[in-house]
Protein backbone atom coordinates (compact mmCIF):
# COMPACT_ATOMS: atom_id res chain seq x y z
CA UNK A 1 0.00 0.00 0.00
CA UNK A 2 1.42 3.42 -0.93
CA UNK A 3 2.10 5.73 1.88
CA UNK A 4 -0.59 8.28 2.50
CA UNK A 5 1.56 11.29 0.79
CA UNK A 6 2.13 9.48 -2.48
CA UNK A 7 -1.97 8.53 -2.29
CA UNK A 8 -2.67 12.01 -2.16
CA UNK A 9 -0.07 13.29 -5.00
CA UNK A 10 -1.69 9.91 -7.20
CA UNK A 11 -5.49 11.16 -6.42
CA UNK A 12 -4.27 14.45 -7.38
CA UNK A 13 -2.84 13.38 -10.59
CA UNK A 14 -5.89 11.39 -11.25
CA UNK A 15 -8.49 13.94 -10.86
CA UNK A 16 -6.63 16.11 -13.27
CA UNK A 17 -6.86 13.33 -16.05
CA UNK A 18 -10.96 12.90 -15.02
CA UNK A 19 -10.73 16.74 -15.35
CA UNK A 20 -9.38 16.71 -19.19
CA UNK A 21 -11.19 14.07 -19.97
CA UNK A 22 -14.28 16.02 -18.73
CA UNK A 23 -13.50 18.42 -20.79
CA UNK A 24 -13.44 16.41 -24.06
CA UNK A 25 -9.24 16.43 -24.28
CA UNK A 26 -9.66 12.78 -24.47
CA UNK A 27 -6.60 12.94 -27.85
CA UNK A 28 -4.05 13.15 -24.87
CA UNK A 29 -4.62 9.32 -23.72
CA UNK A 30 -4.34 5.93 -24.09
CA UNK A 31 -5.95 3.49 -21.55
CA UNK A 32 -4.31 0.09 -20.92
CA UNK A 33 -5.78 -2.49 -18.38
CA UNK A 34 -6.28 -6.29 -18.50
CA UNK A 35 -6.79 -9.37 -16.71
CA UNK A 36 -5.46 -13.07 -16.29
CA UNK A 37 -7.29 -15.72 -17.36
CA UNK A 38 -7.49 -18.06 -14.68
CA UNK A 39 -10.89 -18.42 -14.58
CA UNK A 40 -14.14 -16.17 -15.15
CA UNK A 41 -14.99 -12.85 -14.70
CA UNK A 42 -17.01 -12.06 -11.85
CA UNK A 43 -18.99 -8.83 -10.38
CA UNK A 44 -15.79 -7.88 -8.78
CA UNK A 45 -14.30 -7.56 -12.11
CA UNK A 46 -17.38 -5.65 -13.79
CA UNK A 47 -17.88 -3.21 -10.78
CA UNK A 48 -14.16 -2.44 -10.70
CA UNK A 49 -12.51 -2.03 -13.99
CA UNK A 50 -15.02 -3.44 -16.69
CA UNK A 51 -17.87 -0.77 -16.26
CA UNK A 52 -14.84 2.08 -16.24
CA UNK A 53 -13.23 0.26 -19.32
CA UNK A 54 -16.47 1.36 -20.97
CA UNK A 55 -17.20 4.41 -19.82
CA UNK A 56 -13.91 5.73 -20.65
CA UNK A 57 -13.98 3.91 -24.84
CA UNK A 58 -17.33 5.35 -24.78
CA UNK A 59 -16.04 9.43 -23.86
CA UNK A 60 -13.48 8.60 -26.78
CA UNK A 61 -10.29 7.05 -24.95
CA UNK A 62 -7.91 5.03 -27.12
CA UNK A 63 -8.23 1.90 -24.77
CA UNK A 64 -6.66 -1.11 -24.77
CA UNK A 65 -7.36 -4.42 -22.98
CA UNK A 66 -4.55 -7.19 -22.62
CA UNK A 67 -5.15 -11.18 -21.37
CA UNK A 68 -2.59 -11.73 -19.52
CA UNK A 69 -1.87 -15.74 -19.99
CA UNK A 70 1.37 -14.97 -19.58
CA UNK A 71 1.09 -14.13 -15.90
CA UNK A 72 -1.39 -16.82 -15.31
CA UNK A 73 2.03 -19.12 -14.44
CA UNK A 74 3.06 -16.48 -11.92
CA UNK A 75 1.40 -18.01 -9.13
CA UNK A 76 0.49 -21.54 -10.58
CA UNK A 77 1.51 -25.02 -12.19
CA UNK A 78 -0.48 -25.46 -14.92
CA UNK A 79 -2.35 -23.85 -17.92
CA UNK A 80 -5.03 -26.32 -17.93
CA UNK A 81 -7.80 -24.87 -19.28
CA UNK A 82 -6.57 -21.43 -19.87
CA UNK A 83 -7.74 -21.63 -24.04
CA UNK A 84 -11.05 -21.72 -22.77
CA UNK A 85 -10.53 -18.82 -19.69
CA UNK A 86 -9.40 -16.86 -22.91
CA UNK A 87 -12.44 -16.77 -25.09
CA UNK A 88 -15.24 -17.38 -22.27
CA UNK A 89 -13.08 -13.95 -21.41
CA UNK A 90 -13.61 -12.12 -25.05
CA UNK A 91 -17.00 -13.06 -24.55
CA UNK A 92 -17.45 -11.44 -21.12
CA UNK A 93 -15.77 -8.47 -22.44
CA UNK A 94 -17.90 -7.85 -25.21
CA UNK A 95 -21.34 -8.54 -23.49
CA UNK A 96 -20.15 -5.99 -20.85
CA UNK A 97 -20.09 -3.14 -23.60
CA UNK A 98 -16.32 -3.55 -24.87
CA UNK A 99 -16.27 -2.44 -28.35
CA UNK A 100 -13.65 -4.28 -30.53
CA UNK A 101 -13.63 -1.54 -32.85
CA UNK A 102 -13.25 1.27 -30.33
CA UNK A 103 -10.83 -0.83 -27.96
CA UNK A 104 -7.92 -3.42 -29.08
CA UNK A 105 -8.57 -6.46 -26.43
CA UNK A 106 -5.30 -8.92 -27.16
CA UNK A 107 -3.07 -11.86 -25.22
CA UNK A 108 0.63 -11.55 -24.02
CA UNK A 109 1.46 -14.65 -25.76
CA UNK A 110 0.28 -13.44 -28.91
CA UNK A 111 2.60 -10.21 -29.12
CA UNK A 112 6.47 -11.43 -29.00
CA UNK A 113 7.93 -7.72 -29.58
CA UNK A 114 6.10 -6.31 -26.23
CA UNK A 115 7.42 -8.85 -24.37
CA UNK A 116 11.14 -8.15 -25.72
CA UNK A 117 10.82 -4.82 -24.10
CA UNK A 118 11.46 -6.83 -20.81
CA UNK A 119 15.14 -6.99 -21.27
CA UNK A 120 15.91 -3.40 -21.65
CA UNK A 121 13.22 -2.74 -18.53
CA UNK A 122 14.68 -4.61 -16.65
CA UNK A 123 18.04 -2.93 -16.43
CA UNK A 124 16.01 -0.35 -15.00
CA UNK A 125 14.67 -1.66 -12.23
CA UNK A 126 17.15 -3.33 -8.64
CA UNK A 127 16.44 -6.46 -7.05
CA UNK A 128 15.92 -4.33 -3.42
CA UNK A 129 12.72 -2.54 -5.93
CA UNK A 130 11.37 -5.37 -6.74
CA UNK A 131 11.70 -7.19 -3.33
CA UNK A 132 9.76 -4.55 -1.73
CA UNK A 133 6.71 -4.51 -3.75
CA UNK A 134 3.46 -4.64 -1.45
CA UNK A 135 1.29 -6.26 -4.04
CA UNK A 136 3.99 -8.81 -4.94
CA UNK A 137 4.23 -10.20 -1.72
CA UNK A 138 0.92 -10.09 -1.19
CA UNK A 139 -0.28 -12.25 -4.11
CA UNK A 140 2.58 -14.62 -3.09
CA UNK A 141 1.47 -14.72 0.48
CA UNK A 142 -2.54 -14.94 -1.36
CA UNK A 143 -1.19 -18.49 -3.33
CA UNK A 144 1.30 -19.96 -1.17
CA UNK A 145 3.59 -20.48 -4.52
CA UNK A 146 6.97 -20.02 -4.05
CA UNK A 147 8.54 -16.43 -5.18
CA UNK A 148 9.36 -17.10 -8.94
CA UNK A 149 11.25 -14.83 -10.85
CA UNK A 150 8.18 -14.39 -13.09
CA UNK A 151 6.10 -13.38 -9.80
CA UNK A 152 8.84 -11.06 -8.49
CA UNK A 153 9.26 -9.06 -11.85
CA UNK A 154 5.50 -9.47 -12.23
CA UNK A 155 5.48 -5.30 -12.02
CA UNK A 156 7.95 -4.89 -14.76
CA UNK A 157 6.11 -7.06 -17.04
CA UNK A 158 2.92 -5.00 -16.45
CA UNK A 159 5.38 -1.80 -17.12
CA UNK A 160 5.63 -3.34 -20.51
CA UNK A 161 2.21 -3.98 -21.01
CA UNK A 162 1.70 -0.18 -20.14
CA UNK A 163 4.40 1.36 -22.04
CA UNK A 164 4.45 -0.57 -25.21
CA UNK A 165 0.95 1.13 -26.71
CA UNK A 166 2.18 4.07 -25.22
CA UNK A 167 -0.60 4.14 -22.29
CA UNK A 168 -0.60 6.64 -20.32
CA UNK A 169 -3.54 6.15 -17.49
CA UNK A 170 -4.35 2.90 -16.22
CA UNK A 171 -7.46 3.05 -13.96
CA UNK A 172 -6.42 0.88 -10.58
CA UNK A 173 -7.77 0.64 -7.16
CA UNK A 174 -5.42 2.36 -4.63
CA UNK A 175 -3.69 -1.45 -3.72
CA UNK A 176 -2.48 -1.72 -7.38
CA UNK A 177 -0.45 1.98 -7.19
CA UNK A 178 2.42 0.54 -6.12
CA UNK A 179 2.90 -0.96 -9.75
CA UNK A 180 1.97 2.08 -11.80
CA UNK A 181 4.86 3.80 -9.65
CA UNK A 182 7.51 0.52 -10.60
CA UNK A 183 5.88 1.75 -14.59
CA UNK A 184 6.55 5.27 -13.95
CA UNK A 185 10.17 4.70 -12.83
CA UNK A 186 10.50 2.37 -15.75
CA UNK A 187 9.87 4.73 -18.45
CA UNK A 188 11.38 8.10 -16.44
CA UNK A 189 14.48 5.78 -16.27
CA UNK A 190 14.43 4.68 -19.72
CA UNK A 191 13.81 8.68 -21.19
CA UNK A 192 16.88 9.92 -19.30
CA UNK A 193 19.27 7.41 -20.16
CA UNK A 194 18.47 7.00 -23.88
CA UNK A 195 16.18 9.57 -24.98
CA UNK A 196 12.57 10.68 -24.51
CA UNK A 197 10.50 7.62 -25.89
CA UNK A 198 7.76 6.76 -22.91
CA UNK A 199 4.91 8.82 -21.71
CA UNK A 200 4.33 9.44 -17.78
CA UNK A 201 2.22 7.31 -16.84
CA UNK A 202 -0.83 8.00 -14.25
CA UNK A 203 -3.24 5.76 -12.16
CA UNK A 204 -7.03 6.82 -13.04
CA UNK A 205 -8.13 5.81 -9.28
CA UNK A 206 -11.65 3.87 -9.21
CA UNK A 207 -14.23 5.66 -6.89
CA UNK A 208 -16.48 2.50 -7.16
CA UNK A 209 -16.80 1.21 -4.02
CA UNK A 210 -15.18 -2.45 -3.56
CA UNK A 211 -17.24 -5.01 -3.88
CA UNK A 212 -17.14 -7.89 -1.09
CA UNK A 213 -17.58 -11.36 -1.90
CA UNK A 214 -20.54 -13.21 -0.84
CA UNK A 215 -18.75 -14.73 2.73
CA UNK A 216 -17.70 -11.00 3.27
CA UNK A 217 -14.37 -11.25 2.47
CA UNK A 218 -12.34 -9.89 -1.16
CA UNK A 219 -14.21 -10.87 -3.95
CA UNK A 220 -12.32 -14.29 -5.22
CA UNK A 221 -12.94 -17.17 -7.87
CA UNK A 222 -10.53 -19.00 -5.33
CA UNK A 223 -12.45 -18.24 -2.09
CA UNK A 224 -16.29 -19.54 -4.00
CA UNK A 225 -17.61 -16.09 -3.07
CA UNK A 226 -17.85 -14.51 -6.29
CA UNK A 227 -20.92 -14.14 -8.73
CA UNK A 228 -19.70 -14.51 -12.08
CA UNK A 229 -21.07 -12.40 -15.01
CA UNK A 230 -21.47 -15.86 -16.93
CA UNK A 231 -23.79 -17.12 -14.25
CA UNK A 232 -27.31 -18.06 -15.06
CA UNK A 233 -30.14 -16.26 -12.65
CA UNK A 234 -30.67 -19.76 -11.15
CA UNK A 235 -27.02 -20.41 -10.98
CA UNK A 236 -26.85 -17.06 -8.97
CA UNK A 237 -29.63 -17.46 -6.87
CA UNK A 238 -28.61 -21.19 -5.54
CA UNK A 239 -25.31 -19.15 -4.57
CA UNK A 240 -26.61 -16.29 -2.84
CA UNK A 241 -28.93 -18.72 -1.16
CA UNK A 242 -25.85 -20.64 0.60
CA UNK A 243 -24.60 -17.55 1.39
CA UNK A 244 -23.38 -17.23 4.83
CA UNK A 245 -25.01 -14.16 7.01
CA UNK A 246 -25.56 -14.85 10.82
CA UNK A 247 -28.23 -15.66 13.50
CA UNK A 248 -29.38 -12.54 14.19
CA UNK A 249 -32.59 -11.83 12.04
CA UNK A 250 -33.18 -7.52 11.98
CA UNK A 251 -30.77 -6.57 9.00
CA UNK A 252 -28.27 -3.85 9.63
CA UNK A 253 -25.39 -2.43 7.65
CA UNK A 254 -22.20 -3.17 9.90
CA UNK A 255 -18.95 -4.37 7.56
CA UNK A 256 -17.06 -5.44 11.18
CA UNK A 257 -19.62 -7.01 12.75
CA UNK A 258 -21.34 -8.39 10.35
CA UNK A 259 -19.59 -9.38 6.98
CA UNK A 260 -21.67 -11.64 5.71
CA UNK A 261 -24.61 -9.78 5.74
CA UNK A 262 -22.89 -6.46 4.78
CA UNK A 263 -21.27 -7.78 1.74
CA UNK A 264 -25.07 -9.01 0.39
CA UNK A 265 -26.25 -5.28 1.35
CA UNK A 266 -23.39 -3.83 -0.79
CA UNK A 267 -23.52 -6.03 -3.74
CA UNK A 268 -27.72 -5.31 -3.82
CA UNK A 269 -26.81 -1.45 -3.36
CA UNK A 270 -23.90 -1.52 -5.89
CA UNK A 271 -26.30 -2.90 -8.47
CA UNK A 272 -29.56 -1.11 -7.63
CA UNK A 273 -28.10 2.50 -7.09
CA UNK A 274 -28.62 2.58 -3.34
CA UNK A 275 -27.38 2.95 -0.02
CA UNK A 276 -27.17 -0.16 1.68
CA UNK A 277 -28.18 1.16 5.32
CA UNK A 278 -31.44 2.18 3.18
CA UNK A 279 -31.31 -1.25 2.12
CA UNK A 280 -31.39 -2.97 5.57
CA UNK A 281 -33.71 -0.69 6.82
CA UNK A 282 -36.22 -1.28 4.73
CA UNK A 283 -35.71 -5.43 5.03
CA UNK A 284 -35.26 -4.61 9.08
CA UNK A 285 -36.83 -8.07 11.12
CA UNK A 286 -37.12 -9.31 7.05
CA UNK A 287 -34.29 -11.68 7.92
CA UNK A 288 -31.46 -13.18 5.79
CA UNK A 289 -34.00 -14.97 3.66
CA UNK A 290 -35.59 -12.01 2.34
CA UNK A 291 -32.13 -9.97 2.19
CA UNK A 292 -31.08 -12.65 -0.03
CA UNK A 293 -33.98 -12.94 -2.21
CA UNK A 294 -33.62 -8.98 -2.45
CA UNK A 295 -29.80 -8.98 -3.68
CA UNK A 296 -30.94 -12.47 -6.13
CA UNK A 297 -33.55 -9.83 -7.44
CA UNK A 298 -31.19 -7.12 -7.91
CA UNK A 299 -28.04 -9.14 -9.54
CA UNK A 300 -30.31 -10.78 -11.82
CA UNK A 301 -32.22 -7.91 -13.16
CA UNK A 302 -28.88 -5.68 -13.57
CA UNK A 303 -26.83 -8.46 -15.36
CA UNK A 304 -29.55 -9.84 -17.47
CA UNK A 305 -29.30 -7.90 -20.68
CA UNK A 306 -25.35 -8.36 -20.07
CA UNK A 307 -26.33 -12.22 -20.05
CA UNK A 308 -28.71 -12.31 -22.88
CA UNK A 309 -25.94 -10.85 -25.09
CA UNK A 310 -23.43 -13.09 -23.90
CA UNK A 311 -25.44 -16.03 -24.99
CA UNK A 312 -24.76 -14.65 -28.72
CA UNK A 313 -21.33 -15.37 -28.72
CA UNK A 314 -21.25 -18.07 -26.94
CA UNK A 315 -23.07 -19.26 -30.06
CA UNK A 316 -20.77 -17.81 -32.39
CA UNK A 317 -16.99 -18.69 -31.36
CA UNK A 318 -15.60 -17.86 -34.62
CA UNK A 319 -16.35 -14.34 -34.19
CA UNK A 320 -14.72 -14.14 -30.95
CA UNK A 321 -11.77 -15.47 -32.24
CA UNK A 322 -11.82 -12.92 -34.74
CA UNK A 323 -12.24 -10.35 -32.36
CA UNK A 324 -9.07 -11.81 -30.55
CA UNK A 325 -7.17 -12.40 -34.14
CA UNK A 326 -7.37 -8.63 -34.80
CA UNK A 327 -6.55 -7.34 -31.56
CA UNK A 328 -3.50 -9.31 -32.08
CA UNK A 329 -2.38 -8.30 -34.88
CA UNK A 330 -3.10 -4.54 -34.16
CA UNK A 331 -1.11 -5.06 -31.00
CA UNK A 332 2.13 -6.58 -33.02
CA UNK A 333 2.22 -3.73 -35.41
CA UNK A 334 2.04 -0.95 -32.26
CA UNK A 335 4.74 -3.66 -30.23
CA UNK A 336 7.32 -3.66 -33.30
CA UNK A 337 7.26 -0.02 -33.55
CA UNK A 338 7.67 0.60 -29.92
CA UNK A 339 10.47 -2.01 -30.12
CA UNK A 340 11.97 -0.13 -32.66
CA UNK A 341 11.92 3.44 -31.42
CA UNK A 342 13.34 1.37 -28.01
CA UNK A 343 16.59 0.12 -30.21
CA UNK A 344 17.08 3.06 -31.87
CA UNK A 345 17.24 5.18 -28.83
CA UNK A 346 19.49 2.54 -27.64
CA UNK A 347 21.37 2.83 -30.57
CA UNK A 348 21.16 -1.08 -31.37
CA UNK A 349 19.96 -0.89 -34.90
CA UNK A 350 22.78 -2.30 -37.03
Amino acid sequence: MPNEGSYEAALKRSREVESDIAAGKVEKYTMLTGDRPTGRLHLGHYFGTIKERVRLQELGVRTNIIIADYQVITDRDTTEHIRDNVYNMVMDYLACGIDPAKTMIFTHSAVPAENQLMLPFLSLVTEAELQRNPTVKAEMEASGHSLTGLLLTYPVHQACDILFCKGNIVPVGRDQLPHIEVTSKIARRFNERYGKVFPDVTGLLTSTPLIPGLDGRKMSKSYGNAISISMTAEETARLIKKSKTDSERFITFDPEARPGVSALLTTAGICTGRDPKEIAEEIGNGGSGQLKKYVTQAVNDYFAPIRERRHQYEDDLDYVKDVLHDGNARANEIARQTLDEVREAMGMVY
